[in-house]
């Protein structure tokens, strides 16, 4: 144990010294919450058990430095300066991720999402008890760094060869172990991956700005109200054709409740009502980076909207999103499924998939929120949320 101590102390302060501002730099720039220092350059002369070693400090020693997480019964504000009078711009939810920019007289200014603020210290957990959390709520893959990734039955090169992944796709890692890391290949397969041939990451939930927020509380009342006024014309015209069959034998009437209930049935499951949801933003526009189902939304920023309608919180970007939920084959794709596609082996385009081979999404700004077939570009990944 003396021993083990030892040579991680080495190595790290070899790592600063040779490392340097150009680290630090990095590492305070880093947008996104889960700071990741890169060694590569430094490990190429490194034993793997130093490698190891070193790289599980270094990341604790990131997410205490740099690393905060919200412990509050829903939610705590994030102001627009360091004091109980500044405005409210953004909330962070509980167990949700900021970074840590700076501290001053127990308040933080923080960065999460799209939101750059201050919080009060009191609602947030740093050092060694946030990467205790970190590691409870964080959601690790492993990113596919070669150009053909074999997922073995198990953690040896001698064991049965179950699938071949594409490079730059990424595998929900449920377990790591010496060498290899114990991954969901699709909902009902579970393979292992060696460590050499994957960069593994972790990504956490994020704060919403209040502008974020109001807008998807107005799409959810005006959602809402699309979805009552439906019902309504659903029920009037049912009950317009059960007095239309009054003089219909009584078994004929009661196929039509037959009907009736199973078209309520199908509604009802989860996957058919985010497609039947989805499907109402036909038409409206493309914009890169918005989140509105009405004024505009990019691919990513349309199916976490889509999915907050049902209670479902999904990260931000499409490539994060693949990483969380339930792996499916793309043979089995059901309405609300989430279906990805990648140019140059990195996941760059989401869309929801809404039964018959197609599927809804953000596709460009020339054509805005539209369906197509499933399979106009080769999808990459399919995942289930629902």
């Amino acid at each position: 144990m003396f021993k083990f101590k030892k040579v991680a102390t080495f190595l790290i302060v070899g790592t600063l010294a040779a490392l340097g501002r150009a680290t630090m730099v990095q590492a305070e720039e880093m947008p996104m919450a889960g700071i990741a220092v890169v060694l590569d350059d430094f490990y190429v002369n490194a034993e793997n058990s130093e490698e190891t070693a070193v790289k599980k400090l270094m990341e604790e020693i990131s997410i205490q430095n740099n690393l905060a997480f919200a412990q509050v019964d829903n939610y705590v504000n994030i102001r627009s300066k360091a004091s109980e009078e500044g405005k409210i711009i953004g909330k962070l939810y509980d167990n949700a991720a900021a970074t840590i920019i700076s501290e001053k007289n127990g308040w933080y200014k923080i960065k999460s999402g799209s939101v750059t603020g201050y919080i009060n210290g009191d609602y947030l957990v740093t050092g060694e008890k946030a990467v205790s959390i970190a590691k409870k709520v964080g959601n690790k893959v492993a990113v596919v760094d070669t150009t053909t990734l074999k997922v073995r039955k198990k953690a040896s090169t001698d064991s049965t060869v179950l699938t071949l992944i594409a490079i730059g796709d990424d595998l929900k890692v449920t377990k790591e172990l010496e060498g290899w890391a114990k991954v969901q290949v699709d909902e009902n397969t579970y393979g292992y991956v060696s460590t050499d041939y994957v960069k593994l990451q972790t990504t956490y939930e994020e704060a919403i700005s209040i502008e974020e927020e109001r807008q998807r509380l107005a799409e959810e009342q005006a959602s809402s109200q699309a979805e009552n006024q439906s019902q309504s014309q659903n029920q009037s015209s049912s009950s317009s054709s059960s007095n239309g069959s009054n003089s219909t034998s009584k078994g004929s009437s009661s196929s039509n409740n037959n009907s009736n209930s199973g078209s309520s049935s199908n509604y009802s499951s989860s996957g058919n009502s985010i497609a039947d949801y989805a499907v109402q933003f036909v038409g409206n526009p493309y914009v890169w980076g918005g989140t509105s189902l009405t004024n505009g939304a990019d691919c990513s920023g349309f199916t976490q909207s889509v999915f907050r309608k049902f209670g479902i919180s999904i990260p931000r970007t499409s490539r994060s999103q693949a990483t969380s939920g339930t792996r499916v084959s793309l043979d089995n794709l059901r309405a609300g499924d989430l279906v990805f596609y990648a140019r140059g082996g990195t996941i760059n385009h989401v869309a929801i998939y809404i039964g018959g081979g197609q599927v809804i999404s953000a596709s460009s700004p020339s054509t805005g929120i539209r369906i197509t077939s499933y399979n106009y570009r080769t999808p990459v990944k399919a995942v289930r949320y629902n």
